[in-house]
């Protein structure tokens, strides 16, 4: 029987904090050995089935940057768990751990996320700490381990969550099992599933397309978990042909995780400096990456049609 008073709980203690980090299930950690597997075994099929699903070199880039993805969120979580219980401390309708609030917490953290990944493709900045993820031109379970070394900035836009007054236990939890859903949506070898599951779920069909590089596909199916943000708010697109997976300025097949993770990070570096107006600074860490990419290489290409002597009669 769901309990009606679960606010007013006592504030957690920095005592708590220590305790709760050596209580707390490490879901995605002890998830490795078996995505592994799964990953092991699609790798296997491709092969014997001669699939353009893998590149050698792509595949060791993703188990690299997934490495150091785990090793990042291991040097954060403390500093991530005091900011999230700070806040929880703070606030007077702090709710006290029952199972049944992973529901609603859930719900709202996949609505949280949809807006971060959506921001992430629209604001350069953010698309700096997500651009790792797409940089793969294979589409296969292992890309699902191509995780930023800095998206943890990104618990920026799940603070609405932590303000609702969830207990901090249910949203690491909460936050760990969306990161795990993600996973198997990351494959060629699941087709269509039954047309109730796709009006839901964020599925290997409409994952698929979000990392589709055609006009349609671009900037579609942002949803993590639930797909119905995107119909909800305009951006869903079915899947139709087959989509080509990367980015529309594809980057050299690569196995260096510092590349595959800051090359962004670097090239904004260098358009800010270069920028000659504070507008053109701004412009280039909170505008369109697509219309920031398409006007460099429309620049590039006007450089190109300068250097090309005139015609002579």
């Amino acid at each position: 029987m769901i309990q009606a008073g679960i606010f007013g709980a006592p504030p957690i203690t920095w005592t708590d904090l220590e305790r709760m980090d050596a209580e707390a299930p490490q879901l995605i950690v002890w998830s490795v050995p078996i995505m592994l597997f799964f990953t092991g075994l699609e790798y296997y099929l491709a092969w014997r089935e001669n699939r353009d699903t893998y590149n050698n070199r792509e595949l060791l880039g993703s188990i690299l940057v997934g490495l150091g993805n785990l090793l990042s969120n291991f040097l954060t979580k403390i500093v991530l768990f005091a900011m999230v219980i700070l806040i929880y401390n703070l606030i007077p309708w702090r709710m006290e751990f029952r199972w049944w609030l992973f529901f609603p917490c859930y719900i709202l953290q996949d609505f949280c996320s949809y807006w971060a990944h959506r921001i992430s493709h629209e604001q350069r900045i953010w698309w700096a700490t997500h651009v790792t993820h797409h940089s793969g031109n294979h589409y296969n379970l292992a890309v699902s381990f191509r995780l930023s070394w800095i998206q943890q900035f990104k618990i920026l836009f799940f603070i609405p969550v932590v303000l609702a007054g969830f207990h901090p236990a249910v949203f690491f939890v909460v936050n760990q099992i969306a990161v795990l859903f993600q996973f198997w949506v990351h494959t060629e070898y699941i087709g269509k599933l039954h047309p109730i599951i796709e009006y839901i779920f964020a599925t290997p069909s409409n994952h698929r397309v979000h990392h589709g590089t055609q006009e349609k596909y671009l900037d579609k199916n942002y949803g993590a978990t639930f797909i119905i943000w995107d119909r909800m708010f305009g951006t869903f697109q079915p899947e139709e042909e087959r989509p080509k997976y990367g980015l529309t300025t594809p980057i050299p097949y690569s196995a260096n995780p510092f590349f595959l993770n800051f090359h962004e990070l670097r090239d904004i570096i260098r358009d800010v400096r270069r920028a000659k107006t504070w507008r053109e600074k701004i412009w280039y860490l909170f505008g369109s990456p697509m219309k920031i990419a398409q006007e460099k290489k429309q620049k590039t290409a006007e450089k190109t049609l300068d250097k090309v002597p005139a015609e002579t009669t």
